[in-house]
């Protein structure tokens, strides 16, 4: 279990963490063997600890944990004292400094960085980072996984960083259009109805039909909005919870035109990269196949590659086992590079290059696409503002003709 503590060092600067120990004899015997002396020694409760605070740790950490603690290890610093470095640099970002504290304690019980990781409870961590660690540290390859794995999070969380600034922009505009629209709907046509109602004048189809949309918005936009509410609460829930809907729901996203093939060349590039890490690390290729298939977001291909997986456990190589199985369509150039691959015993090299075409084949697209809303966008507020502004000015252009 984990104990709490606040104190100081030898050298008298206050200290706090917490540090993992089977009593709170043995956690102050542990502390006192670190010199560090306590001013209170309190147990973090498991029910509060456990299930309130353990989360899934995000790419951007585990890219900067992995990237720091390389960097330190590289220039010849002990383990232990990567990781007290560490812990000096995050002091205020108190849940990974928990995190720190509780992997710096059981390495220096004995334990591998593998088991420290592995059994800490602040955050879940990716299997197949853990996995890695643990095979790299075994065949003396930690620095360099652990670069390769700072490396590909920060990449990814580059991407994640780049798809938000862009859709910044067609956002605001969005909101804005929505916010003119609401108040020429709900304000300017309203106001302009009173006047034609007050001279009895028939009014054109598309002017009735926009009075009748404003009347429906005016009447229940309190309704239409608890329901819009509501219906993204019951679509995330039965994502996240019923597989067969989460499967449905991502077999359509791959089908949509253009977002299809973004979603396509996402996840194989990762599960290339990945796969290509793994190896590289010493993981036998049936047990690297295996753990590349969790990194799948998309349920589509979880299913196919783990059918594949199952026969790649058999004996059966990767690109005969993806043959043998049903499922989302693969892109030829995958299915091609990976069997050639698998001939020339090259599949690392192969599969790595794979995954740097398909996320410059992917950063093109996107390019591409956002490029393409701002238009849009435009086109979009102009074509309502457009058709609202006719049916108003139609009945006045008609009232006029009437008075001549």
């Amino acid at each position: 279990m984990l104990f709490k503590y606040k104190g100081f060092d030898r050298t008298g600067k206050h200290i706090n963490g917490t540090i993992s120990a089977a009593s709170i004899e043995e956690a102050s015997q542990k502390l006192h063997t670190q010199t560090i002396y306590y001013e209170y020694l309190i147990p973090i409760k498991e029910f509060s600890f456990n299930i309130f605070s353990k989360q899934k740790i995000s790419g951007e950490l585990l890219g900067l944990f992995s990237k720091e603690l390389s960097t330190y290890l590289n220039s010849g610093m002990p383990l232990l004292s990567a990781l007290k470095l560490l812990e000096n640099q995050h002091e205020e970002e108190k849940k990974y400094l928990s995190f720190l504290n509780a992997i710096h304690s059981m390495i220096d019980e004995g334990k591998s960085l593998f088991q420290a990781l592995n059994t800490q409870t602040i955050y879940t961590l990716p299997e197949f980072f853990l996995q890695s660690i643990n095979v790299s540290s075994q065949g003396g390859k930690l620095i360099e996984v652990l670069t390769n794995m700072g490396n590909y999070f920060n990449t990814q969380n580059k991407i994640k960083k780049q798809v938000k600034n862009a859709m910044v922009y067609p956002s605001v505009i969005f909101i804005i259009s929505l916010i003119i629209i609401s108040f020429l709907i709900g304000y300017v046509v309203p106001t302009i109805t009173e006047i034609f109602e007050d001279t009895n004048q028939a009014l054109p189809e598309i002017t009735q039909t926009v009075l009748t949309i404003s009347d429906f918005l005016i009447n229940h936009y309190f309704l239409l909005i608890i329901s819009m509410f509501s219906s993204l609460f019951v679509y995330k829930i039965l994502y996240t919870k019923i597989d067969t809907f989460h499967t449905f729901m991502d077999g359509i996203f791959l089908k949509t035109p253009l977002i299809g093939s973004l979603i396509q060349n996402h996840e194989l590039g990762r599960f290339s990269y990945i796969l290509s890490l793994m190896l590289n690390s010493g993981v036998a290729y049936a047990q690297a196949v295996k753990l590349a298939t969790a990194s799948f977001g998309n349920y589509k291909f979880i299913n196919r590659f783990h059918q594949a997986s199952t026969k790649v456990m058999e004996g059966n190589k990767l690109s005969n086992a993806l043959q043998l199985t049903k499922g989302i369509k693969l892109k030829r150039n995958f299915m091609q590079s990976l069997a050639l691959g698998e001939e020339s015993s090259e599949v690392s090299n192969i599969l790595n290059n794979l995954s740097l075409l398909y996320a410059e084949e992917n950063e093109d697209k996107l390019n591409r696409l956002l490029s393409l809303i701002n238009p849009f966008m435009m086109l979009f507020i102009g074509g309502f503002v457009g058709i609202i502004i006719a049916a108003m000015l139609l009945p006045i252009f008609t009232m006029t003709q009437g008075l001549n």
